[in-house]
């Protein structure tokens, strides 16, 4: 287990977590400076340079990346992508601490505004497979979530692996810690708009999430499921 231990909200976390010395220092400002360079520069030329600076501060780089502007990659050596990855403008990537890994498979797409964050936690990894889409503005945080094959996950979804500690009415909730089980998403799911994924949930393969719907229990193969909460109105394979 790690000597550091930070408590409190995540969106308060310090972005690269506890002082690791002279190293971590030298990666920080690496990381920060050939973000800076590629993060703006416009069209083809653009995405052609941010290929090539990307592959001196991300951990892998497949062949075939195309980004777009305004991305933000926090513990980019952390970070692992396929061939043929897209990210769109402004999407953040970001690790809290030195302990996690995030991965997309090959032909993963991502969307403008999507905001991938693993938390301060020992073996956390966000991994999304082989041709999954990711909406636009979709949130994905906590310790441990993994998203199958083939799923399209439209705009404005929430996948929330952490709960909030709230027992100890002396303290207020912010200071009071996480909870992690983990997500799991299986392969050829669709999950609408807006629909959110609470911590501990597992969904088989071949499900459908509807809009709007908030998911608290596991679902089988082929659910489809809508509702707050998300309850199964049928099976596609029936």
């Amino acid at each position: 287990m790690p000597d550091f231990q930070y408590v409190g909200s995540v969106e308060d976390e310090p972005l690269y977590g506890p002082d690791q010395g002279k190293d971590s220092f030298i990666r920080q400002r690496k990381e920060r400076f050939f973000s800076a360079i590629a993060s703006g520069l416009p069209l083809a030329i653009g995405v052609k340079i941010r290929r090539i600076l990307y592959g001196f501060i991300l951990g892998k780089v497949g062949l075939g990346l195309y980004t777009e502007t305004g991305i933000e990659l926090v513990n980019a050596d952390l970070i692992e992508f396929g061939d043929n990855v897209k990210l769109g403008r402004d999407v953040v990537i970001r690790h809290v601490g030195r302990l996690s890994k995030v991965v997309l498979g090959n032909d993963v797409r991502i969307g403008r505004g999507v905001d991938i964050q693993v938390h301060y936690q020992p073996g956390g990894i966000i991994f999304i497979d082989d041709s999954t889409y990711v909406g636009h503005y979709s949130c994905l945080s906590g310790h441990s979530i993994r998203v199958g094959k083939s799923c399209l996950i439209a705009p404005y979804v929430g996948i929330f692996a952490n709960n909030h500690e709230f027992k100890n009415l002396e303290i207020c909730i912010k200071n009071q810690g996480h909870t992690y089980q983990g997500i799991v998403i299986g392969d050829d799911c669709w999950i609408g708009s807006g629909a959110k994924i609470l911590d501990g949930v597992t969904i088989g393969n071949g499900c459908i999430i509807g809009a709007g719907a908030v998911v608290t229990k596991n679902l089988p193969d082929y659910a489809i499921a809508v509702g707050v909460p998300a309850k199964v109105l049928s099976y596609r394979n029936q």
